[in-house]
């Protein structure tokens, strides 16, 4: 799979997959993407009712999102178990090119963190920090198994026009069957058949301000019973 590394309009990397013509984050700025998508719009928002979280990370890539939640807990009193489904592991000589540590200006330990995201062993929780446990699992969602219930899923799929797939609803059926009720999914994605796939297989739908270069991104709720 042709991969090579690209800037993004924030001074962050990204990975671009020529056979998909594809970026694996926003050409704006993929840390500020994550931030606004995953961090601010669903981490910090379900930190505010929990404080023992198990994620869920559909399309690791990278492993800017998982880093940056490591970094929102890390020394906190929460804690999180984050689990990834990727099939398509990113090469380590790809990961020790790419520059969020440097772009985040953080200290030598987390930078470690990041290098050891993608240096783990596979479907094993490993500790990374006492805040934080990691399981990386290479499937697809297909193919995916869970044997655990989600506070938070970080949708970060290929768009719908590259993996339409994914999108559509029996895969958006499976998400909340093992999501637990209040639990969250979040997208970049707010294309209006998405939403309405969303809204027909139970979820609550939200549509949010966009990162910087996006009008819209979606927050979908599994109800609590009673609502």
């Amino acid at each position: 799979m042709p991969i090579e590394i690209r800037l993004t309009s924030d001074g962050s990397h990204t990975l671009y997959n020529s056979d998909l013509d594809e970026s694996y984050h926003s050409v704006h700025g993929a840390v500020q993407e994550s931030m606004h998508v995953f961090i601010k719009s669903g981490l910090d928002y379900m930190l505010e009712v929990k404080r023992d979280i198990w994620v869920l990370e559909v399309g690791m890539g990278t492993g800017l999102n998982a880093w940056l939640t490591i970094n929102q807990v890390l020394h906190s009193d929460a804690k999180v178990h984050y689990v990834a489904v990727e099939p398509h592991p990113v090469d380590i000589s790809l990961v020790d090119q790419l520059n969020y540590p440097q772009m985040l200006h953080t200290t030598e330990y987390r930078n470690r963190l990041f290098q050891q995201l993608h240096r783990t062993e596979w479907e094993k929780f490993i500790s990374l920090t006492p805040e934080f446990e990691l399981r990386k699992m290479p499937y697809t969602l297909e193919d995916f198994k869970p044997m655990w219930i989600f506070d938070l899923i970080y949708f970060d799929a290929f768009a719908p026009s590259k993996h339409p797939q994914i999108w559509e609803k029996p895969m958006l059926k499976k998400l909340y069957d093992i999501t637990t009720p209040g639990g969250i999914l979040l997208t970049y994605s707010a294309k209006g058949q998405f939403k309405r796939d969303l809204k027909e297989t139970g979820w609550l739908v939200e549509t949010l301000q966009g990162p910087p270069g996006k009008r819209e991104m979606t927050r979908a709720t599994k109800p609590v019973s009673g609502e």
